[in-house]
């Protein structure tokens, strides 16, 4: 007789910052506790799975990024599966469930999760559990841990009924959706869920106090959850062995970056854009990439900044760690021998031969929030019984709104957790395997190539994070704060070229289809307070050079919607902007104002007296209209995701609704038609 072997589903990831590949590995790392096999491959690993054959269930988890794009381990999938030429059949045999990440911040939200789903049923799969949609905008566990409880016996029921049946049952019902009557009985709407057991986020940073009691905090609870049972997750099991070796030179260089993608560039200028008691600091910064010919860029691109974490944070967590005598050492990292982990690997973002310091330093981010898997891993690291008690509470179910309350929405880094718990001290391989890649900081290009040819300017205001319960004091934030250290004080440079000025290392981060319309004869709208002017500022200067070269070509209406606080204080590129404007490179430039005395605080702002961007919007209507709905023109908004984007987005759906004489969900298609043909176009961040 045939060896009994345990049954066998699928598990595929799509993950661009490593969170639904951790997800995907502790799916698959679980289900030998439910007495199966999982084949865990990322999607971009096509040699390693084959879906027009694959009869056992298949479990996606996908994240989303950038503007509703698919991962990059995701991309070429995406593009497989939405090619035309397939048949309704393609996928007919296929049992799938999908579990898709995303951020309501974001207009597209799980927009690569929903994409394959459409395209999976579109192509006859069927669906054998409810797709789940979790929510960074509120945290990821609201959604995903009572997916993950009910996924395992939707599995087992449906290997169980293939098993019974697996020659007839299947051929006859392939063609047919499993009824929802199998499905288990969860509720996965995400908004619903999130509704439920998280309130609005509170303001637990910016009074310095929490708001929900006097005597609850980061380090206490009360009652009920203070005397509550607990549901705390499972330890993620450990997979690095970490060894520190004493050696004569390691090498510390920044050079270790990798070279192949980052340059290190001089920073030939700096200026602070805002002006007197501006609540924002602006800084203009201007990079020489007169060496670097690889770096020609267009407007609408954007780059990476390679940031170090701040050396004092650095030296906290050597302290913590108790290895400050070993910073120099040199790190080796291996696997371990009797490792369960699957797909378990050293983190590829850690060089090999590296001290301590440089680990610490260029390679983790140790300013991260940590998740829930963090804080449980803590927890045995812990001896005060009340601080690990606590953690408990942090990383348990029944503790999610303070979990959401203390750690999350005041973004607190691992140091102020260490600090906040004494008596916690973690191993260095537990930081390694938990802690995820430092990520460069992107910015848009606030220049362009055509009018500073070896140059790439940008913008960006300093990141204040207020005092709160787990932060003693206030901090920036990690890039812009080490931007602004760098050119400060003065923000003047010299003139003689033998001076040494002050160097960054970047990368440059091409746009697909953030870009002024290739037909130069259409017209585009630009909306971006603040910050948010930067790419637009280079679509202008491109424009300008554009005219000058071909003064008969015909050009398109431009259209700019810009908005601060004070005219006198963060109007930003005010005289670059009025001189596009006479230069009749600009053609309307609409400002506001949102905290200007107002000289009649009955009327309304949306009225003479437009506050925010949208209001001005809306004062246009006819002719914003008229340029998205008749005349082919693109319309681009950069800026704040949470409030200003999804405003913006609102504006443009009553405008449609008014212009076209059509019900709320008619707009609403007509705008998503403008994104489909990508002439709705978004450079948003949360």
């Amino acid at each position: 007789m045939p060896l009994e072997v345990k049954p066998r589903f699928v598990v595929l990831y799509g993950s661009q910052k490593g969170q639904a590949q951790s997800i995907a590995e502790g799916i698959a790392e679980e289900a030998e506790e439910h007495g199966l096999v999982a084949d865990l491959c990322c999607l971009n690993q096509n040699d390693k799975y084959n879906l027009e054959k694959e009869r056992a269930p298949v479990v996606f988890v996908v994240s989303t990024t950038g503007d509703g794009e698919p991962p990059d381990n995701a991309l070429q999938f995406v593009k497989r599966i939405k090619k035309r030429t397939l048949s309704p059949d393609h996928y007919k045999h296929l049992l799938y469930a999908l579990l898709a990440l995303g951020d309501t911040n974001y207009a597209n939200f799980c927009n690569c999760g929903k994409t394959i789903e459409r395209r999976l049923r579109e192509l006859g799969a069927k669906q054998f559990y409810p797709t789940g949609y979790a929510d960074d905008g509120v945290g990821l566990e609201l959604v995903i841990d009572p997916w993950l409880k009910g996924l395992w016996n939707s599995i087992k029921d449906t290997l169980s009924k293939m098993a019974s049946d697996r020659t007839v049952q299947l051929k006859e019902d392939s063609a047919k959706e499993i009824p929802e009557s199998s499905l288990p009985d969860v509720q996965l709407n995400l908004l619903s869920i999130a509704d439920k057991q998280i309130s609005p986020k509170t303001q637990a940073c910016s009074e310095g106090v929490p708001q929900v009691s006097l005597a609850a905090s980061l380090t206490s609870s009360l009652p009920p959850l203070s005397e509550s049972s607990l549901n705390v997750p499972s330890l993620p099991p450990p997979y690095l062995d970490v060894a520190l070796q004493e050696a004569d030179a390691v090498e510390q260089a920044v050079e270790r970056l990798s070279k192949e993608t980052c340059n290190e560039v001089p920073i030939s200028k700096a200026v602070q854009l805002s002006k007197g008691d501006s609540v924002k600091t602006a800084l203009l910064l201007e990079l020489d990439i007169s060496a670097f010919p690889s770096m020609t860029y267009h407007p609408g691109d954007s780059f990476d900044v390679f940031c170090p974490n701040v050396a004092e944070e650095v030296d906290h967590l050597l302290h913590r760690l108790g290895l400050q005598d070993q910073k120099n050492h040199r790190v080796q990292i291996s696997l371990k021998h009797n490792t369960k982990k699957r797909g378990a690997q050293v983190p590829p973002h850690i060089p090999e031969n590296v001290s301590l310091l440089f680990l610490l330093t260029w390679c983790l981010e140790i300013r991260s929030v940590p998740k829930k898997a963090f804080l449980r891993a803590l927890v045995e690291h812990t001896s005060d019984s009340a601080q690990k008690r606590r953690l408990q509470e942090l990383c348990s179910k029944q503790g999610a709104a303070d979990y959401n309350l203390y750690v999350r929405d005041p973004s607190l880094s691992v140091s102020e957790l260490l600090t906040a718990f004494p008596s916690c001290s973690p191993s260095l391989s537990l930081l390694i395997e938990l802690l995820p890649k430092l990520q460069p900081r992107p910015y848009s290009a606030a220049s362009s190539h055509l009018r500073h040819p070896e140059k790439l300017r940008f913008v960006f205001n300093v990141v204040e994070f207020p005092a709160c319960s787990g932060r003693p004091t206030g901090r920036r934030g990690l890039c812009t704060g080490w931007l602004f250290d760098l050119v400060n004080p003065g923000l003047v440079f010299p003139e003689k070229a033998e001076l040494a000025l002050p160097k960054i290392h970047v990368s440059l981060r091409p746009s697909c289809s953030f870009r002024p319309p290739s037909d130069p004869s259409l017209p585009f709208i630009m909306i971006g307070p603040g910050t948010g002017v930067a790419p637009f500022i280079g679509f202008l200067q491109q424009r300008e050079e554009e005219k000058k070269e071909n003064p008969e070509a015909k050009f398109g209406e431009t259209w700019l919607f810009f908005g601060c606080r004070y005219r006198n204080k963060d109007y930003l590129f005010r005289e670059e902007l009025e001189n596009f404007v006479s230069s009749g490179t600009l053609n309307h430039l609409k400002v506001c104002f949102s905290r200007e005395d107002r000289k009649d605080e009955e009327e309304p702002p949306s009225a003479a007296q437009p506050r925010y961007v949208q209001h001005n919007l809306l004062l246009c209507c006819r002719q914003v209209t008229d340029i998205l709905l008749r005349q082919d023109g693109y319309i681009y908004v950069c800026g704040d995701a949470k409030n200003m984007a999804k405003d913006v987005n609102e504006t443009l759906v009553e405008m449609i609704k008014t212009e076209l004489q059509v019900d709320q969900l008619e707009a609403m298609k007509t705008l998503a038609g403008l994104r489909e043909q990508k002439r709705y176009l978004q450079d948003i961040w949360a």
